[in-house]
């Protein structure tokens, strides 16, 4: 099948991709997307839990993910903040927010789409020194956030990207623009277990390899229970990009969080796209099946970068 289409959609990706083992697999998947039009890629903090550098932490492996694509210095790094808002009125410029003001203000380029991994902070510092942007053709896409109602959550509270800059998830949802949401309930339903890593990700070259280690190094540093499994809950902001339809979605009335990281109404902001349930099956095969095609040299382009699709290798 000869892939032509040249029509892409914008994309940024902000991501604490040092913090767990399942940004990277998203961050992958991205970039071997060809209607991606990556613009950028914000390597983003964790908190100081682990480390008293996690940006930089995050900078480091993401710049190892694209030596092992074979793409080093093709795809614009652009460094997050290093540490969370200290209040909601206050910014943690960098160049990962002015990337996404300028994205955002484009006018020429249609809709884009901003997927956040991790803390929402490079977005709120972004709507914070230039509230504009609020207003133009841009979606976040947040991966993060407690259930909502009586779901119930049986993992750390409260839930981790939102612990991580609780002010920055007031200011964005605060700030009117456009949201989707994929709460833990939610995204920590994309799981896979080493067996199916060994089949399906680790045969795929030295990038198969270390995806797929990864997972099991950071399982047994972190797990205190027997595990062979891990959630990729970072993939679903990529499903939809790359496919829109592949959720479900509740709207859900503005709320903002507590100290503690509980959801309240909120008269600040729009409604919220929850997703409530993902297609699990699509966003997986589609990353197993490029990562496949990518170690094996039959897929059609090389990965989409800032600069577009390249020709059929």
């Amino acid at each position: 099948m000869i892939v032509d289409d040249p029509r892409r959609r914008r994309v940024i990706i902000d991501s604490d991709v040092k913090n767990e083992a399942d940004d990277q697999f998203a961050v992958v998947h991205a970039l071997l997307s060809p209607s991606l039009d990556i613009r950028g890629i914000i390597p983003a903090h964790f908190g100081d839990e682990r480390s008293d550098r996690s940006m930089l932490d995050s900078r480091e492996e993401l710049d190892h993910l694209l030596e092992l694509m074979g793409i080093p210095g093709e795809v614009r790094i652009a460094d997050g903040a290093e540490h969370r808002l200290p209040d909601e009125f206050t910014p943690v410029d960098s160049p990962g927010a002015q990337l996404i003001i300028e994205e955002a203000r484009r006018a020429d380029a249609g809709p884009l789409f901003i997927g956040f991994l991790g803390p929402l902070t490079d977005m709120a510092s972004a709507l914070l020194l230039a509230p504009d942007i609020a207003r133009t053709d841009t979606t976040v896409i947040w991966i993060g956030g407690p259930p909502y109602g009586d779901r119930e959550w049986r993992g750390t509270w409260p839930e981790f990207n939102l612990r991580n800059d609780i002010h920055a998830a007031n200011v964005v949802f605060g700030s009117g623009v456009q949201l989707q949401q994929v709460p833990s309930n939610v995204y920590r339903l994309a799981a896979v277990g080493y067996a199916e890593l060994r089949r399906r990700v680790e045969p795929c070259g030295e990038l198969g390899r270390y995806l797929a280690q990864t997972v099991v190094d950071f399982n047994t540093t972190h797990h205190r229970v027997p595990v062979e499994s891990r959630s990729l809950g970072d993939s679903p902001a990529i499903a939809l990009m790359l496919e829109p339809w592949c959720a479900s979605f509740r709207r859900q009335s503005p709320v903002r969080f507590t100290a503690d990281g509980h959801c309240v109404p909120s008269e600040l902001g729009n409604d919220v796209l929850v997703v409530e349930q993902i297609d699990v099956r699509y966003l997986l095969e589609d990353m197993f099946a490029k990562l496949e095609e990518f170690a094996d040299g039959s897929w059609p382009v090389v990965p989409a970068t800032q600069a577009g699709a390249r020709p059929v290798l």
